[in-house]
């Protein structure tokens, strides 16, 4: 994943292309800031080249369900994003559902169901799918602001909402560890709902639980670059492996306090290679008999 919003994208892709990343998910924050997504996919494809790199889904993190302008905007930021996704070769549209603010998450049901049943319809005429990233931005089931696909109970109720077979998840483990769920089961039951994956790990400090538990002072996870947090991404990659997962897992760096700052592409570069160990290396074929 590079992070890197709307125009920014092409020219981050460009600049880190040749470290060996294999694909790249360009994502904007709430708004396209009216930018012409064709123009942005022919400029993106450039900076790829002839290099072997996919961009198999686009960002798009707001919250669509509510009317303030800015969500107006990210409701309007999927359409187009879904319009325009081949610009990019992307197949995969990926954000939050939003949620109506403030309330019990299955209050966001009635709106979810009216605007995503419309989007699923929009993205299934171009070939697209949608994929809600399992992320609860800080909100849980009483309330929050931005995203209700944040647990298997949540799943239950959306895919029940929308039934559709282009609707499904952009699942990472981190965002289960840090409200220590158990994210290994998860691939083997929801694993053909998981339409990207997200590379981002985490560290749970079970010391801290133990003497603090998770409301007190001291922090008790931290979200983590893969290779340096707890997951067994061996593991996670032969469960995807074995429920017929063939997509992209895209790093998201910018989160782990370690490697960042001038650490940042250090950190990226190691995931990447842990990433690419992980899945057994380099594909060699099969040998042909002499």
């Amino acid at each position: 994943m590079i992070r890197a919003s709307g125009g920014e994208a092409a020219k981050n892709i460009a600049a880190i292309a040749d470290l060996g990343f294999e694909s790249f998910e360009p994502f904007f924050w709430q708004t396209t800031n009216g930018q012409d997504l064709a123009e942005l996919g022919r400029r993106c494809r450039e900076a790829v080249g002839d290099r072997d790199i996919a961009m198999q889904a686009l960002g798009m993190f707001g919250n669509p369900l509510e009317d303030q302008p800015l969500d107006r905007d990210t409701l309007q930021g999927w359409k187009d994003c879904i319009d325009n996704a081949h610009h990019f070769g992307a197949s995969v549209i990926a954000g939050f559902t939003g949620r109506v603010r403030g309330k019990p998450l299955t209050d966001s049901l009635p709106r979810y169901r009216e605007v995503w049943s419309e989007l699923a319809k929009r993205a299934a005429d171009k070939g697209v799918r949608i994929a809600f990233e399992n992320c609860a931005m800080d909100g849980n089931w009483a309330s929050g602001d931005w995203n209700i696909a944040h647990n298997p109970d949540a799943w239950e109720l959306i895919f029940n909402e929308t039934p559709d077979d282009n609707i499904g998840l952009e699942w990472e483990p981190c965002h289960q560890l840090v409200y220590l769920i158990d994210p290994m089961p998860q691939i083997r039951k929801w694993g053909k709902k998981f339409f990207h994956v997200h590379g981002k790990d985490a560290t749970v400090r079970w010391e801290v639980i133990r003497e603090h538990g998770v409301f007190g002072k001291e922090k008790f996870v931290f979200m983590r670059t893969p290779g340096f947090g707890d997951s067994n991404w061996t593991d996670i990659v032969s469960e995807l492996r074995m429920v017929g997962y063939e997509g992209s897992i895209d790093i998201e760096g910018w989160h782990d306090p370690v490697y960042r700052d001038a650490l940042e592409m250090t950190g990226q570069v190691h995931a990447l290679n842990h990433l690419k160990r992980c899945r057994g290396g380099d594909f060699v074929g099969e040998a042909s008999a002499a």
